[in-house]
């Protein structure tokens, strides 16, 4: 297995374009999934000069509705003809805002004329041989803060609190993404039923939002109460795009070498 960081908002190559938005691109001994799009086409750039054929994506996982995650879906699909797109229902059927430095749109702009290459996932499911889709996900634990920021727009033009029923997290051979885990993290990993060895994701955790001793004590139960089956090997937590740089250095002063970053460019095998 290998995933390829193809779009985040860090890049430690300057050759490589960075942008808010999240893109991997996983490779398994079965299947090649492109996990989330980015906001834009930076991603395929991005791809192209670091010698990846994205034709060759077999899959596409859209974690949830926002555009920063599903906006370059239009630029895949016009290099890809073969790609089945994962994503729920409710990503594609929401109005999605944020709040946060003003009232603006987040919505995705959904190609046209690919309903026969979707799959839309509704409940935790297994989409094909080794890949699961986790759906519906329990908040039974706290919610990350800088979620008050966003919105969904009902029919009647009112803006409610986003549920973020809309959101997929994705699991394979011990590999879980999170998407921005918005439902949170301890939350998405409580509703995987299948052994963990590495998470891979956004956080939604903000600088300025959580305090610093929830956050301490957040590293400390994902330590304590989720800890990954890595066998002779410790499990990883990989993060960047909606983590903030604050937020990391105090987490990682609790969690360790478990806990690290990507950014543009970062490949791992």
């Amino acid at each position: 297995m290998k995933w390829t960081v193809l779009s985040d908002n860090r890049t430690n190559n300057d050759q490589l374009e960075t942008e808010h938005g999240l893109s991997i691109l996983l490779e398994t001994d079965k299947h090649c999934i492109l996990l989330d799009t980015g906001a834009s086409d930076v991603f395929i750039r991005n791809a192209e000069r670091m010698g990846i054929d994205l034709s060759t994506v077999d899959y596409v996982f859209i974690s949830h509705g926002h555009s920063d995650h599903a906006g370059g879906l239009k630029h895949l699909l016009a290099l890809n003809d073969k790609a089945k797109v994962i994503v729920s229902p409710h990503a594609m059927s929401g109005n999605f805002y944020s709040k946060r430095k003003g009232l603006h749109s987040i919505t995705t702009e959904w190609p046209e004329g690919f309903h026969d290459r979707l799959l839309l996932v509704d409940q935790t499911c297994e989409i094909a041989e080794g890949i699961h889709v986790i759906a519906h996900i329990p908040q039974k634990h706290p919610m990350p803060k800088g979620n008050q920021h966003l919105y969904v727009k009902n029919a009647e033009g009112s803006y409610m609190n986003d549920d973020f029923r809309h959101e997929l997290a994705l699991y394979t051979d011990g590999f879980l993404f999170t998407g921005c885990a918005h439902s949170g993290l301890e939350n998405i990993l409580a509703a995987c039923p299948y052994p963990v060895k590495t998470v891979v994701g956004g956080f939604h955790l903000l600088d300025d939002h959580e305090s610093e001793e929830e956050l301490i004590a957040l590293g400390k139960r994902l330590l304590e109460s989720f800890p990954l089956e890595g066998g002779r090997e410790r499990g990883w937590f990989y993060t960047s795009h909606c983590t903030g740089d604050n937020v990391y250095e105090i987490m990682k002063n609790v969690m360790g070498e478990q806990l690290r970053s990507f950014r543009c460019g970062t490949m791992i095998s």
